[in-house]
């Protein structure tokens, strides 16, 4: 589990950032981290784990982002009763993960959860050997398998699935498993514990009040839980972002930070390899702009052919019958 530490410029190419997309919204999330990254001058190459229901246009957008678009099988771990009691069911497939082992053409990695967000160049974790990770906010004696330094081996790889053949996951997913098999990281070596700031939970309420001010110096912020970016709605002229409740967000400016790379950054792209075919942004402006070009190419329908299609459970939900434009109409009716 020890790899040789390459740092001439000659060898830079054999290193490289990793994440993993496994359907359409976490490829947004891929497609921001890459953005990221890119913007922050990395110096290291950047590769993506797609799952076959990764969409066309997804793809073609990520391999402008990416160095190498890499399809990959879906491992689940059935291991539905942790899961369940996590009440996280969609964790399964993150053993998929476990692929990033096979990448041998590289000599070290750095693997990152597609909801992760990069602050400021981070090349400095090449220098770290494997497995360094940073302490889970709710588990500090394991570490969160969001952001950590690994070496592909088909070795380690076999071993792996090895380990989830006999052991499964402790949790259902690809932590336990990680932290099941890297077993001395809590107390093995302490230089393989890295800061949160390369790992900081967007929710976690950080209750030692010195650690907002350090989380000031955030490298990497991780959209740790249930809802993610992508599960809200921007206004980029407003730079409001509105949606999902029932999660609260402790750092909203890191959320700001995600979603104005992506409407300005991504959105055009996807744009661009989506034509005239319907795609959900989350992006208001972008929503209306589609809504309105559809209804000008569109024959306008008579009320009772408008009834009509509603009854056959064909409403224009991107045109005439988008939920803001219905909304527009309840609120001239209430008036």
């Amino acid at each position: 589990m020890f790899c040789h530490v390459k740092t001439s410029a000659a060898q830079l190419e054999y290193q490289a950032f990793v994440t993993l997309a496994t359907n359409d919204s976490y490829a947004r999330g891929a497609m921001v981290l890459g953005k990221s990254l890119r913007n922050h001058n990395t110096s290291r190459k950047l590769v993506a784990l797609i799952g076959p229901q990764v969409s066309e246009p997804c793809q073609s957008v990520l391999k402008r982002i990416y160095d190498e678009v890499r399809m990959v099988d879906v491992l689940d771990s059935g291991d539905t009763a942790h899961l369940a009691m996590m009440k996280r069911p969609d964790l399964g497939v993150t053993f998929t993960k476990l692929h990033c082992w096979t990448l041998t053409h590289y000599s070290k990695c750095v693997f990152m959860d597609a909801d992760t967000l990069v602050l400021s160049n981070i090349d400095e974790l090449f220098d770290r050997e494997e497995l360094s990770a940073a302490p889970d906010p709710g588990w500090p004696d394991c570490f969160n398998s969001g952001v950590f330094v690994f070496c592909p081996s088909m070795e380690t790889y076999g071993k792996l699935l090895q380990y989830c053949t006999e052991h499964g996951s402790f949790d259902g997913g690809d932590q336990g498993v990680l932290n099941g098999f890297f077993s001395n990281w809590a107390t093995a070596d302490i230089s393989k514990h890295l800061p949160f700031i390369y790992n900081l939970s967007s929710i976690a309420i950080y209750t030692y009040l010195p650690a907002f001010k350090y989380g000031g110096n955030a490298k990497v912020v991780h959209f740790l839980g249930k809802t993610k970016p992508w599960s809200y709605t921007f206004d980029p002229k407003a730079k409001r972002i509105t949606g999902s409740t029932h999660e609260a967000t402790a750092h909203p400016t890191f959320l700001l930070d995600w979603w104005s790379l992506f409407s300005s950054a991504v959105v055009p792209m996807l744009q661009e390899q989506y034509g005239d075919q319907p795609f959900h942004s989350g992006c208001v402006e972008v929503m209306e702009t589609h809504s309105q070009s559809n209804n000008s190419l569109q024959p306008q329908l008579s009320s009772e052919e408008r009834k009509e299609k509603w009854e056959q459970g064909q409403a224009d939900y991107m045109g005439m019958d988008s939920f803001d434009n219905i909304k527009r109409k309840l609120d001239t009716f209430l008036k």
